[in-house]
């Protein structure tokens, strides 16, 4: 099982920071996944606009940081 700051989760980080949302896709989290995409990269389409290049931006620095704080829930 992998524990925070595990290899995973390093490997899930660095994917997020080229690709977001591709950390979590790695870890199993499609739905999440699919909305950190979403949202960054049609942030990233606006950037000229400020304010949504902003939020993407904060969208895919939290896509890095949940990637590396993933713990997943114990099955018994």
């Amino acid at each position: 099982m992998s524990q925070q700051g595990s290899a995973g989760n390093i490997l899930a980080a660095l994917a997020s920071v080229f690709w977001p949302g591709l950390g979590q896709l790695l870890q199993g989290r499609i739905f999440i996944a699919i909305i950190f995409f979403c949202v960054t990269v049609v942030g990233y389409f606006f950037w000229a606009l400020i304010v949504p290049f902003i939020i993407a931006a904060l969208f895919h620095l939290w896509s890095v940081i949940d990637a590396a704080k993933f713990k997943p829930t114990s099955q018994l």
